[in-house]
């Protein structure tokens, strides 16, 4: 007995620490599994710092303009509610879309579940990743909370004690609404058809309404600092434990209990819940009706167009893979329709500084360079191929082609939704001849420089050892220069004309830069041609 309780212990440790390791894998040699060295390391934490650090000066911004004016009118507890508040929408809104596949997609599910160790120890080593995940997202908005609170708060000592406490109680509830909206998912995803699109389409409604929220978030503050007594009135009423939460950061004991008290008897009831079907919706068969056969002449297509194929069916067979990494693709007809309506304002902006066009125009040019890494559908490519790398090795084909099907799906998909913002742009500008052909061509280069930047970051920096797919597609370094390494070109080649403009026009400092990138982008091809094909042939 005392051998099979250790040995339960050990197995459900076994399972978190790699689950949670997973999170994390950037930190690690994807091949050997071994820690990086102290420079990959450093390197990662200075990425990782830029970005929540970013994040974190806007929410402490948005802190700093509530806290003061609340506690002055004694309604302190109001504004640790409604950051707390902010902070679960952030948490969810972060984890949402990795908890179903967490929990109930994972690639190593059958083999855990095929072995003599309890579900319940699998489902809850699965939750720690869900509730690290959604606490990393939590906590953008709650460490400049709670900074700006004990700035301009007077607190006693239990006061301290439950404000450092209330961030990873909270987080417990983001899990359990995470675990909830993945548990829904679950239950739908196998009784209804074409579930990849209906995840999709549901996905980009949540972040519609999330960007809605955003853009109205300062008439939503204004509303709030002139209408506090109504607005708590609302949290006490529809959001109970977040009236005591708020309560329990100036120190009170009751308040506390109640809060931590009403989230425990949450996540027990989600757990049980959980256990109960864990077994049969991680093994239910999603594979839909069995088709019927029919005979038909199939022609036979060539390599490169059967690769092409099987990356496409790949993107289109994901929707983790799709919003993450083509989210521009939705944005960029959207972009381009919004600039048509609201073509008189952007024409008055124009008017307004008529001695300068030319600078608009390369400003327009700027700004669609700004969308197009939004598409960094090539950045996890390499990654996504797993444990079934040596299929793809095993084909009659060589590396090169398997690299250049990669490329292409990226610079096809990309192609439209460009044209169609180019196009909406150049219509509302106007631009002079010269730059009516620079503006498309930049566009060009520009996909064509994110798409072998991402190749190449990935064959650099692949990660083959995961069990879900959102480690490659969400949190891989590779994922994170594309994109982010994309907006710092366009500011960098942005800021240098400052400081020449003195000294050439705009029209040939937006040619010049299009030469630079495309002797980028020459180098990166011949790298991948050949390097490239190499390091593929060698993970």
């Amino acid at each position: 007995m005392y051998f099979l309780n250790w040995r339960k212990q050990n197995d459900k440790g076994f399972i978190q620490k790699a689950d949670v390791r997973g999170l994390f894998l950037g930190f690690y040699g994807q091949k050997s599994g071994k820690n990086r060295d102290f420079k990959g390391i450093i390197g990662y934490v200075i990425l990782y710092l830029f970005i929540f650090g970013f994040l974190g000066v806007i929410f402490f911004k948005v802190a700093e303009s509530l806290c003061e004016p609340l506690i002055s009118i004694d309604f302190g507890w109001l504004y640790m509610a409604l950051m707390s508040l902010i902070a679960v929408a952030m948490g969810v809104f972060g984890s949402v879309f990795n908890t179903y596949s967490s929990l109930y997609k994972a690639k190593d599910n059958d083999l855990l579940l095929s072995m003599p160790i309890p579900p319940s120890s699998i489902l809850a080593a699965r939750l720690s990743g869900v509730y690290a995940i959604g606490l990393l997202y939590e906590l953008i908005i709650m460490i400049p909370t709670v900074i700006v609170f004990f700035i301009n708060a007077k607190v006693n000592f239990l006061g301290i004690l439950f404000t450092l406490l209330i961030p990873f109680i909270l987080s417990v509830f983001v899990m359990v609404l995470s675990c909830v909206l993945g548990f829904a998912v679950a239950l739908v995803s196998g009784k209804i058809k074409n579930k990849n699109f209906i995840t999709v389409v549901l996905s980009l409604a949540f972040i519609v309404a999330y960007y809605y929220v955003y853009s109205k978030a300062y008439a939503i503050l204004q509303s709030i600092l002139s209408n506090p007594q109504s607005v708590g009135n609302g949290i006490k009423t529809a959001l109970y434990p977040l009236y005591h939460l708020g309560k329990a950061a100036f120190g009170n004991v009751v308040s506390m209990f109640i809060f931590t008290g009403i989230i425990a008897v949450l996540f027990f009831a989600v757990y049980i819940v959980l256990a109960k079907t864990f077994t049969s919706l991680a093994t239910e068969n999603k594979g839909g009706a069995k088709a019927k056969y029919k005979a038909k002449t199939v022609k036979a297509g060539n390599a490169n167009s059967a690769l092409f194929k099987k990356e496409l069916r790949r993107f289109l067979g994901s929707p983790t893979y799709m919003l993450n990494c083509g989210l521009g693709l939705i944005l960029m007809p959207i972009l381009a329709v919004v600039i048509l309506i609201k073509a008189d304002m952007f024409k008055e902006m124009i008017s307004a500084i008529e001695p300068a066009k030319e600078i608009v125009y390369m400003l327009a040019a700027a700004a669609v360079c700004m969308i197009i890494p939004m598409n960094d559908i090539t950045a996890p490519s390499v990654s996504l191929e797993g444990k079934n790398l040596w299929l793809i090795k095993a084909y009659p084909v060589s590396a090169k082609s398997v690299l250049f099907a990669k490329l292409k799906l990226h610079c096809v998909l990309s192609a439209v939704p460009v044209a169609l913002l180019t196009v909406a742009v150049e219509i509302v500008i106007k631009p002079s001849l010269a730059f009516a052909i620079l503006i498309p061509i930049t566009a060009v280069l520009f996909i064509l420089l994110t798409a072998l930047a991402g190749l190449f970051l990935n064959l650099k920096t692949p990660n083959l050892n995961w069990t879900n797919e959102n480690v490659p597609v969400k949190q891989s370094m590779s994922v994170m220069l594309t994109l982010f390494g994309g907006w710092v070109v366009v500011i960098a080649i942005s800021a240098m004309y400052i400081l020449v403009n003195n000294y050439i026009n705009p029209t040939v400092y937006i040619l010049l830069a299009d030469v630079l990138i495309g002797v980028i982008c020459a180098t990166l091809f011949y790298w991948i041609k050949t390097k490239g094909a190499k390091v593929f042939e060698n993970l």
